[in-house]
């Protein structure tokens, strides 16, 4: 199959569409801040180089990341390609993507930036048992957590300020490496603004 490109802002659902993906394709997941986690705790040599950077501030270098990448590409569960998540954020790291795997298939969750706000400043989750709820979409129910100790938790980052923050950056990025895999035939968009079940039968039907 080649390797798949995942794109889309905080909230839109990838984590949900991503393992939905990896069930039916049975690529593994690939997040570049998953293995520079791993490589740090590891105490491998790119790892210790990476810990370096983010110890002073410092964005981890293109060729260290990609190190990391091609590294990964050559486990077992990666020969018939690797699904990235966060990665590439810039063309220059695409062009270096496409000389370590094929990508046959971007595809982009996309999702009104009014949508994104109200889905991720209405979250709060339960600091008993972690269950996740929602002011709109997910209330906790009248009965309290199914946990019995409903505990209310919001990310300090869950507010309007930030996440417009977060989305003005996503944009600035996905843009122009939308319009570069566009010119690749690669580039696929998905309304993701819908029920999870129709997002993940187009999602999956573009893969077939």
């Amino acid at each position: 199959m080649g390797s798949i490109v995942l794109f889309g802002p905080p909230g839109a659902g990838k984590g949900t569409q991503a393992a939905n993906i990896m069930r039916e394709t049975g690529l593994p997941q690939v997040s570049t801040g998953d293995m520079l986690r791993a490589a740090i705790k590891a105490g491998s040599s790119i790892g210790l180089e990476a810990k370096a950077y983010m110890d002073r501030g410092a964005l981890v270098p293109d060729d260290v990341i990609l190190g990391l990448i091609q590294g990964r590409l050559l486990e077992d569960d990666a020969k018939n390609g690797v699904m990235f998540d966060g990665f590439p954020r810039t063309i220059p790291q695409a062009e270096a993507l496409a000389d370590l795997t094929t990508i046959t298939h971007v595809l982009a969750i996309e999702v009104p930036d009014e949508r994104i706000v109200e889905r991720i400043c209405g979250r709060v989750s339960c600091g008993a048992c972690g269950a996740v709820y929602h002011d709109v979409f997910n209330n906790v129910p009248s009965s309290g957590c199914p946990c019995g100790t409903f505990i209310e938790k919001r990310r300090a980052d869950d507010n309007e300020s930030t996440v417009q923050n977060r989305l003005h950056a996503y944009h600035e990025q996905t843009s122009p490496l939308a319009a570069w895999y566009q010119e690749r035939g690669v580039f696929h968009a998905v309304n993701g603004d819908r029920d999870i079940n129709a997002v993940s039968q187009d999602l999956l039907g573009l893969l077939n």
